[in-house]
């Protein structure tokens, strides 16, 4: 593989988030298998700092080196593996990527990560279309998102996410902490991390040494710091901000339960992590989710927006230890398909497939 150069497109951290943990730890990945690696940054900072407080304007400032970056990159790869999400980071970032590896004669891979592609599809295919039959090749992580494209019609590969066991693993000498109830994703509405605060106060009236720890940044944080006055759970409540990969390892091994209330989901890395980390998970029934646990064998899942059935759930888990293990031992046994091992054939093999099948000029895909 020492011949083959990989322009992988997406965002790194910070912040850190589902995506840009992928971005990075795929480059590492490829790198340790003597694959050339450059990373195309959609997420660059801003330059001059201050344009990022400009909305509306301060795309223009990371998309026009964005494209400077992605031609250049297009003048040494082999091939295009572009991560890409719904909404406008498709047609900021994704759209150029496939257009100008079109241009050059470089195939692209479509690696589509986006749980709201239903929704963006519906409103958008006609735009999104024409992009698409330019891709040499399009991966999903999940069977869910398969069936979006196929029912339109779209040939894509299922190619799982990647977790990383070595860092995010069941701890065997450090004890779980009692009633530490863990929520990773970010404060944004998508995430109704309100539902999940509503929950743990009828968790913490049957425990009260409950404690909750809110692990992400987002606009909502006034409004669900004011919640949980409201609620009179404050003082159980931490909100950590950001946290990297290290610290959320440690967080995984001292919690007993892991709320993700997502309203929107397709495969998040939150629940992998807690999965491979030996914690039990409660999650809504939302998107992907339901192909990627199995109710009450892998997880405990809920309606969206129901705390009543979420609190339930975790309260279930903290008074049932058998349960608990059940979900821990099931949970380890599942988790075993997304380690590098098993994706690493797949993902080469279809590097390799692109590169001996994509046309010399478009590398174009039937799309119909």
């Amino acid at each position: 593989m020492a011949d083959l150069y990989i322009g992988l497109v997406g965002p790194l951290p910070p912040p850190s988030g589902g995506m840009a943990n992928q971005t990075r730890q795929l480059a590492q990945l490829l790198r340790s298998e003597g694959v050339y690696v450059e990373v195309v940054q959609v997420n660059t900072p801003y330059s001059p700092r201050w344009v990022g407080r400009l909305r509306g304007v301060r795309a223009l400032f990371r998309l026009f080196p964005y494209l400077g970056r992605l031609w250049r990159t297009a003048g040494r790869a082999s091939l295009f593996h572009v991560m890409a999400n719904s909404g406008w980071s498709w047609h900021l970032f994704t759209v150029p990527a496939v257009w100008i590896g079109a241009m050059r004669g470089v195939p692209v891979i479509v690696n589509y990560r986006g749980g709201e592609a239903e929704a963006f599809f519906r409103t958008s295919f006609r735009w999104v279309r024409p992009t698409l039959k330019r891709a040499a090749a399009i991966i999903v992580p999940s069977s869910f998102l398969a069936e979006v494209f196929r029912s339109r019609r779209i040939d894509v590969q299922i190619i799982p996410n990647i977790i990383d066991i070595q860092k995010f693993k069941a701890s065997k000498n450090k004890p779980q902490e009692k009633q530490h109830i863990l929520i990773t994703r970010n404060l944004e509405p998508i995430y109704d991390i309100g539902t999940a605060l509503r929950a743990f106060r009828r968790v913490s009236a049957l425990f009260p040494g409950a404690r909750l720890t809110v692990c992400g940044s987002g606009p909502e944080l006034g409004r669900l710091e004011a919640m949980c006055d409201e609620l009179d759970i404050s003082t159980a409540v931490v909100f950590t901000g950001t946290v990297d990969n290290n610290r959320m390892a440690e967080l995984y091994q001292s919690s007993s339960a892991m709320i993700n209330p997502s309203l929107v989901d397709n495969m998040p890395i939150s629940v992998l992590e807690a999965l491979a980390s030996g914690v039990p998970v409660v999650s809504t029934n939302v998107g992907g989710i339901p192909h990627l646990v199995k109710q009450g064998d892998t997880a405990l899942l809920v309606a969206p927006g129901d705390d009543e059935g979420m609190a339930d759930a975790v309260i279930s888990i903290l008074r049932d230890r058998g349960l608990a293990e059940h979900l821990v031992r099931e949970g380890l046994d599942e988790v075993q398909q997304y380690t590098w091992p098993m994706v690493r054939r797949k993902l080469l093999e279809k590097y390799q497939s692109v590169l001996r099948n994509a046309a010399p000029s478009t590398g174009e895909q039937d799309v119909t």
